[in-house]
């Protein structure tokens, strides 16, 4: 794309390499666009399709390895190519506004908000009294009422949407021309998402800052983008209006990312496993796997009253079967599963798994339950050791329950790569030479090796593009069809939770307000709130009504 005089940003040719111990990598190739002012561009792709390179190489953060080798980026008229980190420093936050994924790292732990939203605009030579006052109005912008109890919060005193409020309220600070923001709302529910991307961008219109949107959901660019940045390998394969690349995708890869987005209305068939006619006779006479009855639990103390963290909760997880929990942030979901994976003790209520109330066992019988259920968990990259090779994080729940020696544990753990799909010469890799994918496939291993009947899987796809969602979805049913598996599945994502459900259980404060099977729930559901978070999906009507019909016989 040609300049233009009222672009805000000006990518032309830019090209970066990454040097390893295998020569010289390409992380992009001559990309080229371009943003003017109050518009909102959003740049989608797989893991590996340099979305990241550009978004690091725009904020001049790119890793120690990596080389820009050609290129021009101007940002409000300034040319950034060959700047120095003191201009760098002098860029971020004053042009050019960062949004990053985590809030949770990219906070700093042991500051107060008030002083981390203050320190955003001090060091760009606004007085600190000045600086006070306006952290205030910006935490009022990004819609937290409370603010000078927010103000005097540490990070992880707030909530995960309250946090990234926090980060869009540091990138706005000093007024930047451009916002850049990273999957800004990967791991947060439907409700919270639609309320962080509004105020973002209608506080980003009223400033004419444009931004770029880095975003694996299609959903999210379709609703929000005004153009499309489809890259693959480090190109750019397809850009334009994002309602035509949606209703018209030129390049197969474009269509292949469309066929494998989640969608409400495209429903698989549930795997059956594999059993003889007297052995589905006989599960179907056995009672559930896992039974929550009654379930309470409430961290509230006189000095910190509120309601109940889990109120009242009861489901069942049916033998190779899948329940859902869904809800939004602080609605018991995750507090329950902890409880049942014996990580918080109930005050009221049983947990009943395979009939034993494991609710109250001791940490003695935990022991031995532990290779009965088991967990995967959102983060893989932070849930594996860095210091491992696959074979070692693979192995080690072998060693720690002392099975096999050494030479079987060896053959253990190759079957188990070769179970989640993943070639054998990455055995002796770490955790970060692989892909988030395959990170997560780690993960699954990992937690297969000593052959469980329930996994608790605690959103194991909100960081995964579309395509790479696709694949794990399409590995989870395998194994469950396979080897019999029970799955209590926690997200925020219904489209998956619709693909993937037999049972749905709708939280919210606490307390269960809707449970039933999957296409009950999703088809006809009876409670409001039920409703709305349906309403909330990003792009629903859409990606229901044109990726499931047009684009549903694909083969990613």
């Amino acid at each position: 794309m040609s300049t233009s005089e009222s672009a805000v940003l000006d990518v032309c040719g830019l090209t970066v390499s990454y040097q390893t111990a295998d020569g010289k990598v390409d992380g992009v190739s001559q990309i080229s666009f371009s943003l003017r002012a109050g518009e909102t561009v959003a740049v989608v792709g797989e893991s590996g399709s340099g979305k990241s390179t550009t978004a690091a190489a725009l904020v001049g953060l790119l890793a120690g390895n990596a080389r820009i080798e050609g290129g021009s980026i101007s940002l409000a008229g300034e040319e950034l190519m060959g700047a120095n980190e003191r201009r760098w420093r002098s860029i971020r936050g004053r042009l050019l506004g960062f949004v990053p994924q985590d809030p949770g790292m990219s906070l700093d732990p042991v500051k107060r908000i008030d002083s981390q939203l203050c320190e955003a605009m001090t060091v760009h030579s606004v007085p600190r009294s000045a600086a006070r006052v306006r952290a205030r109005q910006l935490l009022l912008e990004v819609g937290l009422q409370d603010t000078e109890r927010v103000a005097r919060s540490f990070p992880h005193q707030l909530s995960g949407g309250m946090r990234q409020r926090v980060l869009i309220a540091i990138a706005l600070a000093n007024n930047p021309a451009l916002i850049i923001a990273d999957e800004p709302t990967s791991a947060l529910d439907v409700g919270v998402q639609r309320q962080i991307l509004d105020r973002l961008q209608t506080l980003a219109r009223d400033r004419g800052a444009a931004v770029l949107l880095i975003t694996h959901d299609l959903g999210v660019a379709l609703d929000r983008a005004d153009r499309l940045i489809v890259m693959y390998r480090g190109r750019i394969v397809e850009t334009g209006n994002a309602r035509q690349i949606f209703d018209h995708p030129q390049h197969a890869y474009t269509q292949q990312l469309l066929a494998a987005a989640p969608s409400l209305s495209r429903v698989q068939k549930r795997p059956v496993p594999f059993a003889t006619p007297r052995q589905q006779s006989s599960v179907i006479a056995l009672p559930p796997l896992l039974q929550v009855e009654h379930l309470r639990k409430d961290f509230s103390t006189w000095r910190n009253p509120g309601p109940a963290a889990v109120d009242d909760v009861s489901f069942l997880v049916k033998r190779h079967g899948t329940t859902s929990l869904v809800g939004e942030s602080g609605s018991g979901k995750t507090t329950t599963a902890r409880i049942v994976l014996g990580l918080e003790r109930p005050d009221l209520g049983r947990v009943l798994f395979d009939g034993q109330d494991i609710g109250h066992q001791s940490r003695r019988d935990w022991q031995a339950l532990r290779r009965r259920i088991q967990v995967v968990y959102q983060n893989p990259y932070a849930s594996l050791d860095p210091r491992f090779t696959l074979e070692q994080i693979i192995a080690e729940p072998l060693q720690a329950f002392a099975i096999g020696d050494r030479e079987w544990r060896r053959q253990r753990v190759t079957s188990l790569l070769e179970q989640v799909e993943l070639p054998l010469r990455l055995l002796h890799s770490h955790p970060a030479q692989l892909s988030g994918g395959q990170r997560q496939r780690v993960a699954i291993a990992r937690a297969l090796a000593l052959d469980p009947e329930l996994l608790v899987l605690d959103e194991p796809l909100s960081a995964l593009d579309a395509s790479v969602q696709s694949q794990i979805l399409a590995l989870l049913a395998d194994l469950q069809r396979n080897l019999g598996l029970s799955y209590l599945f926690i997200s925020h994502d219904l489209a998956v939770v619709r693909q993937i459900s037999d049972q749905v259980v709708v939280m919210r404060g606490g307390k269960v307000v809707e449970q039933g099977a999957s296409e009950q729930v999703f088809q006809s559901p009876t409670q409001l709130y039920t409703q709305s978070l349906l309403a909330d999906v990003p792009g629903r009507a859409y990606l229901d009504e044109h990726v499931s019909t047009s684009l549903g016989e694909l083969t990613v």
